[in-house]
C-alpha cells in the first residue's frame, strides 16, 4: 500500500494506480502542525495498510482556502478515484463537487464536518454534545453569574456552528453571563488576538471556552500577557498533546477529547465498504470525553 501525502499543490501530474483500490481523505488543513490532522491522516493511512488499498490524502494550505480543496478534489474524480472521505472547508461550496463524484459512481463520506450533500454518511464526533460536555464542566466549576466567552470556529462549517451552539446553550442554561462570543476561525494567533480584545472590554472574565484548541492555547498566551491565566479558566476541544501539556502544565484548565485517529480508520473503511455494495449507518459517531489534570497524561 502507499500512501500519497499532498497539500495545496497541484495533482494533474499525479497518476491514480491502476491495479490497486485508490481512496481519498481529503482533510481541512494539513496535517503537519496540527495534531488533530495529522491522527486523522495517520488513522487513514493505517486503515488503507490494513485492507490492502491505496491512500491519497490532500489537504489545502490553510481551512479557509475553500478553493485549493475544490481543485484537490475534481482533479482527483477526473481520474477515477474509488471513494472520497471528505472533510469540507465550506460544506456549501463543496457540494456541487461532491455531487459531481457520486454522479461518477464515486462513493464519498464526509469526515469531522457535515456536507450539505443528501444522503451522504458522516464520521465524525457529535460535536454539539462535546461542546456541551465543555460547557457542563464550566458550570460545575465556576459560579453562577461568572463571566465567560466563546471562541467560535469557522461558523460556515457544521462542526464551527455546532460547537458554538452546543457551548451557548451550556453555558445560558447554568446561569453563566456570556459577555462575549467572537470567531478566532480555528487558529492559535486569532486566538490570541481575539481573547485579548475580549479581555480588554470585560475584566472580570472567569472562563472562556475555545471550540478548538488551537485558539484555546492562543487564549492562554493572551491571559498570561495580561497577568490573568490564574483567575480565568480555558476549556479547549480536541485534547491535542499541545494542549494535554498544557493541562498538566497548569495553564489550560480541560479540554474534550475526539478520536481523530478513528475518523480516518473508519472513513476508508466505510468508504471500501460502499464500494463492495454495503450500507453504512447516516451518522458514525466516535464519542467525546472531558479531559483535565487527572487524565490528560493519556493524551500526551
Amino acid at each position: 500500500m502507499k500512501a500519497l501525502l499532498l497539500a495545496g499543490i497541484a495533482l494533474s501530474a499525479m497518476t491514480v494506480g491502476a491495479n490497486a483500490q485508490t481512496y481519498v481523505l481529503g482533510m481541512k488543513g494539513p496535517g503537519a502542525g496540527n495534531p488533530f490532522w495529522a491522527a486523522v491522516e495517520a488513522g487513514a493511512i493505517e486503515a488503507g495498510e490494513e485492507n490492502g488499498v491505496e491512500v491519497i490524502v490532500v489537504a489545502p494550505p490553510q481551512e479557509s482556502d475553500v478553493q485549493s480543496q475544490i481543485n484537490q478534489i475534481e482533479d482527483l474524480i477526473a481520474q477515477g478515484v474509488d471513494g472520497i472521505a471528505l472533510a469540507p472547508t465550506d460544506p456549501n461550496a463543496l457540494a456541487p463537487v461532491v455531487d459531481a463524484a457520486i454522479a461518477q459512481g464515486i462513493p464519498v463520506v464526509f469526515v469531522d464536518t457535515q456536507g450539505t450533500n443528501e444522503g451522504v454518511s458522516f464520521i465524525g464526533t457529535n460535536n454539539e454534545v462535546g461542546a456541551a460536555l465543555a460547557a457542563e464542566y464550566m458550570c460545575e466549576n465556576l459560579p453562577e453569574g461568572a463571566d465567560v466567552a466563546i471562541l467560535q470556529g469557522l461558523i460556515s462549517q457544521s462542526t464551527g456552528q455546532a460547537r458554538a451552539t452546543g457551548a451557548h446553550e451550556g453555558l445560558e442554561a447554568c446561569g453563566l453571563n456570556i459577555v462575549a462570543e467572537q470567531p478566532a476561525n480555528w487558529d492559535r494567533a486569532e486566538g490570541l488576538s481575539v481573547t485579548e480584545t475580549i479581555l480588554a472590554g470585560n475584566p472580570n472574565i472567569a472562563g472562556i471556552f475555545g471550540s478548538n484548541d488551537n485558539m484555546a492555547l492562543g487564549a492562554v498566551e493572551a491571559l498570561k500577557q495580561a497577568a490573568m491565566l490564574d483567575n480565568v479558566m480555558v476549556v479547549g476541544f480536541d485534547a491535542n498533546p499541545d494542549a494535554a501539556n498544557s493541562i498538566l502544565a497548569g495553564e489550560m484548565t480541560a479540554s474534550i477529547a475526539q478520536a481523530p485517529g478513528n475518523m480516518g480508520k473508519f472513513a476508508i473503511e466505510s468508504l471500501i465498504a460502499l464500494s463492495n455494495g454495503e450500507t453504512i449507518e447516516d451518522w458514525v459517531d466516535t464519542g467525546t470525553v472531558l479531559v483535565d489534570a487527572s487524565n490528560a497524561a493519556e493524551y500526551q
